[in-house]
């Protein structure tokens, strides 16, 4: 149920997307290895919470990890948390390793990392999460954030 609803907002969004499967996957390099990909070019969705019923989501490139720094500063706010599994799923729709803003059960706010939208002067092609393990959504990196109406800014730092 869960990818039939991240299909349908995907449809529903107009990007152009291709959508791929595979099976299970116990890794980034591993689930980069089955979408033909760089592990860079994976685009985690993570839900990071500012307070009480108020969260969003931030687009990761595999390869990074969130700057708590950065992200604070650019937010404006002193603190942030990232919720356990069970919250994260109870907010969006989906489990852990699935999410995506596609779909999620709220229409949460997005910033996406700038490694998303531009890398050396071009717009990658990247994976995101398609609402079930082993599914994934390719797309134009800058698509994906103008379509999401993602903010974009740096945010992550090497993991």
């Amino acid at each position: 149920m869960s990818e039939e609803r991240a299909r349908a907002a995907l449809e529903a969004s107009g990007i152009d997307v291709t959508i791929t499967r595979h099976g299970p996957v116990n890794s980034l390099e591993e689930a980069a290895a089955a979408r033909g990909i760089d592990p860079a070019n994976i685009v985690k969705t993570l839900v990071v919470r500012r307070g009480d019923d108020d969260y969003l989501f931030v687009l990761v490139p595999g390869d990074r990890t969130i700057s708590w720094p950065k992200l604070r500063t650019f937010l404006g706010v002193s603190r942030l948390s990232m919720p356990d599994k069970e919250v994260a799923r109870e907010v969006t729709g989906y489990e852990r390793g699935t999410i995506t803003p596609f779909g999620a059960t709220t229409a949460w706010p997005v910033v996406a990392d700038s490694r998303v939208v531009d890398r050396e002067g071009t717009s990658p092609l990247v994976s995101i999460g398609g609402g079930a393990f082993g599914v994934a959504a390719s797309v134009d990196g800058a698509s994906l954030a103008a379509t999401l109406g993602a903010q974009v800014a740096d945010v992550t730092e090497p993991v």
